[in-house]
């Protein structure tokens, strides 16, 4: 297998075209692999070895709710010590690890690249029954994993080359980044594989060990990719897999020995992480960094010259892939008056043609929300939406008979500052707003907590020009859809409530997981 990369430049994994037979086909049998699997038993992996306790939990399928996924150590009845633990192989393994070389440690995640491509739809496949991605939901997840792997193994190698210093006379000065130590890895349910790949191998291509802990969502795909570090070689204690929920996120979080948290899931256990880390304990001997992503309440704009075709197709997709259930999603429209009537028009034609079924199927555009609580959740939101004056013209019911599936459910003429324009529904449920004209358009973008994604529709290079300086967000797309940021190509992070605007898959997003070392030495 190809290992080094040190010369080749990037480039995103592209994505499969399952209108070509072969490529459906071979989805088809890697779906079918996957489901003789469903049901195992997996253990934790600690120091390198495989471990596990007598308390259980399972994961479920979100559009079959009884069909065990996978059963997992349900470690938060013992968190303290099982973490504990974890984090002392993680300290150990740090002392090494931190000195093996850059392009070295690089290697690893080419090599693990090398294998989920090659095993391409099997990941996919696992991420169609775990949480209830289509095809096309699952290839881009599968896709993005491998970009992350390539990308930060090539960051780290240019991380490690002399940096520039300016030169004086009777000096040699360098400076060097070196990394932090022990980190907490808490990735979220909604790219299982992907967001949680790229947390963990930034962290560790750096130097730094973790400890990591999936979602209880959607621990099986997690695993998985732990399969993958065990098959490359990657040494005891760099990377450990415990197997949780609130109570093992929390003994990881609060542990002395954890030297910065990487987390991206809501902004509620996002600013209690913060807090959390923030509070110095005994034997600490470090301010805790936090690298967060905690989400967002995102708005396509849709100006009275637009191209109404395209800006409906864009907000059709932006609002309903994967039910919505993505940090970019857009889950507010708000178009100008002018052409609100023609737009809708144009949104309600798009959306009666989607299709909601079974994810293992082809040609299913949207599958089940994640859980119970996210089902109930979401419907209880479209109620208050409609007592507070917005008017349903799409969906707005679910059916929970055999999964938790909600219609692709569209409110018209809400209000700003309605409950469902202001919080995070993550969820198939878009609030469209009118605005009066381009400025309070924009007035009502910004009108919230948070700051991640955007998108504006005009055919006025002025007015794409104002956005650029006035819509408050880490990601702005003009004249495309607000969802879709690539590894390289869209650095991805929100300001505000949206989190720290971590960048992932920028060139600098390795560099919240060292700290720079300056060197002088008189000659």
């Amino acid at each position: 297998m190809q290992t080094q990369r040190t010369t080749d430049e990037f480039r995103n994994e592209p994505f499969t075209d399952f209108s070509k037979p072969e490529n459906a086909e071979a989805m088809r049998d890697a779906i079918e692999q996957v489901r003789s699997e469903l049901g195992r038993e997996y253990k934790n992996w600690v120091n390198g070895e495989w471990i596990t306790i007598d308390s259980k939990f399972e994961s479920h399928n979100p559009a079959n709710k009884d069909q065990v996924i996978g059963i997992f150590p349900e470690v938060d009845d013992d968190a303290e010590r099982i973490v504990g633990n974890a984090i002392s192989a993680a300290s150990k393994a740090f002392k090494t690890w931190k000195n093996v070389p850059a392009e070295e440690r690089a290697s690893y995640l080419f090599k693990a690249a090398d294998i989920i491509r090659e095993r391409k739809h099997y990941f996919s496949a696992w991420m169609i029954f775990e949480t209830s991605k289509t095809w096309a939901e699952a290839d881009g997840d599968t896709a993005e994993a491998i970009d992350f792997l390539e990308f930060y193994g090539r960051e780290m190698i240019r991380w490690s080359q002399p940096q520039p210093v300016t030169k004086i006379e009777g000096e040699d000065n360098a400076l060097e980044y070196i990394p932090l130590g022990v980190g907490a890895i808490i990735p979220p349910w909604n790219f299982p594989l992907a967001i949680m790949v790229g947390m963990t191998t930034a962290a560790i291509v750096a130097g730094n060990t973790v400890v990591l802990k999936p979602s209880s969502d959607s621990p099986t795909i997690a695993v998985k990719f732990i399969e993958v570090l065990e098959e490359v070689g990657l040494p005891a204690g760099v990377v450990n897999f415990v197997t949780g929920s609130a109570a093992t996120g929390e003994a990881m979080v609060t542990d002395a020995k954890t030297r910065f948290i990487s987390f991206t899931g809501s902004k509620q256990v996002g600013l209690h992480i913060n807090e959390q880390a923030a509070k110095t304990r005994e034997g600490q001997i470090w301010i805790k960094r936090v690298v967060a992503e905690m989400g967002g309440k995102d708005a396509i704009i849709v100006a009275d010259d637009a191209d109404l075709d395209a800006a409906a197709e864009g907000v059709v997709q932006a609002a309903f892939g994967f039910q919505g259930q993505k940090c970019s999603a857009c889950s507010r429209l708000i178009v100008d008056e002018k052409v609100h009537d023609e737009l809708m028009e144009k949104v309600l034609e798009r959306t009666a043609k989607l299709k909601v079924g079974e994810p293992t199927e082809g040609d299913t555009n949207m599958a089940a929300v994640i859980n119970k609580s996210a089902f109930d959740k979401t419907l209880e939101y479209i109620k208050i939406g409609e007592s507070e004056g917005g008017k349903i013209v799409a969906g707005g019911s679910g059916n929970e008979t055999q999964g938790f599936f909600i219609e692709p459910t569209i409110i018209d003429d809400v209000e700003p500052m309605a409950t469902i324009e202001q919080e995070e529904i993550f969820a198939p449920v878009l609030a469209v707003i009118k605005a009066r004209d381009y400025d309070h358009a924009l007035e009502i973008a910004n009108d919230t907590e948070f700051g991640l994604t955007g998108a504006v529709y005009s055919a006025d290079q002025a007015r794409l020009d104002r956005a650029k300086n006035e819509f408050h967000v880490g990601n702005l797309y003009l004249n495309r859809k607000c969802t879709g940021a690539l590894v390289g190509v869209h650095p991805f992070g929100g300001f505000n409530m949206s989190g720290t605007d971590s960048k992932a898959g920028g060139r600098e997003y390795l560099l919240q997981f060292m700290q720079a070392k300056s060197v002088s030495q008189k000659v």
